[in-house]
């Protein structure tokens, strides 16, 4: 694979052991991991320093939210662990990103902050129910200039808004896919999907994948697969 790795696979197991054993089977070179709530309560910031320590890039997805100053001090504690990116919830509102943002100021090489604007597993009716007024696209991408003016380096949101995305935040505004899943795969718990080669077509920067990767009998062979298809992909919007 060339270029930087753009698959970010979701670790999503209840203990180190189960993610340990599966990071055995991929290379660092070819995919990024995610480590979120689940792993990291069950296994801490030692498993994290432990996946950075083998050379993989961590996506610390514990998407903080809470008064600026708390968000702030967690931001500063999970740089201090190594992680390649970490995020917010765009709904603490722009003081709370900023603050995020200036705590991670001071690193040499800060890690890429984002923000997570509406969950993939989250449909129109949901938001209603929430109080929200429009559609998901609407406030997903409401939350996302809110992030972009707040100094953030991108966002977490679905491929389905990807393209939009993409044309309103700029090129170097980075989109983080959730939801992503093979042709052939079902859509689990999520509601806005779409196909590797779909996101990376409509903008997305990074995917995150995880069971076609997790469960599959082979994860590398799975991933490779999954690499050529954004290769492709690439190739052909390029």
């Amino acid at each position: 694979m060339t270029g930087e790795p753009r698959v970010i696979v979701a670790l999503d197991y209840a203990d180190a052991a189960g993610a340990l054993a599966l990071v055995d089977r991929l290379s660092p070179a070819q995919c990024r991991v995610k480590v979120g709530k689940e792993l990291f309560t069950a296994a801490g910031p030692a498993l994290v320093e432990t996946l950075a320590a083998r050379g993989f890039g961590v996506f610390l997805d514990l998407k903080y939210h809470d008064i600026p100053n708390t968000v702030a001090d967690a931001c500063r504690a999970a740089a201090a662990l190594g992680v390649w990116m970490l995020n917010v919830h765009a709904l603490g509102g722009a003081a709370m990103m900023k603050a995020a943002r200036e705590a991670l100021a001071s690193r040499s090489a800060p890690p890429q902050l984002v923000a997570v604007t509406v969950l993939t597993s989250m449909a129109d009716a949901d938001l209603a129910q929430l109080g929200f007024a429009g559609r998901a696209p609407e406030l997903v991408l409401r939350l996302a200039r809110l992030a972009r003016d707040s100094g953030l380096d991108g966002v977490v949101a679905s491929a389905h808004e990807a393209a939009l995305l993409r044309r309103e935040c700029g090129a170097g505004f980075r989109l983080v896919t959730p939801g992503i899943r093979l042709a052939e795969s079902g859509r689990d718990d999520q509601h806005r999907v779409a196909t590797p080669a779909a996101a990376i077509a409509d903008g997305a920067d990074y995917l995150v994948i995880g069971r076609p990767i997790t469960r599959a009998p082979d994860p590398l062979a799975a991933l490779q697969a999954i690499n050529r298809e954004i290769e492709q992909a690439m190739t052909a919007e390029g």
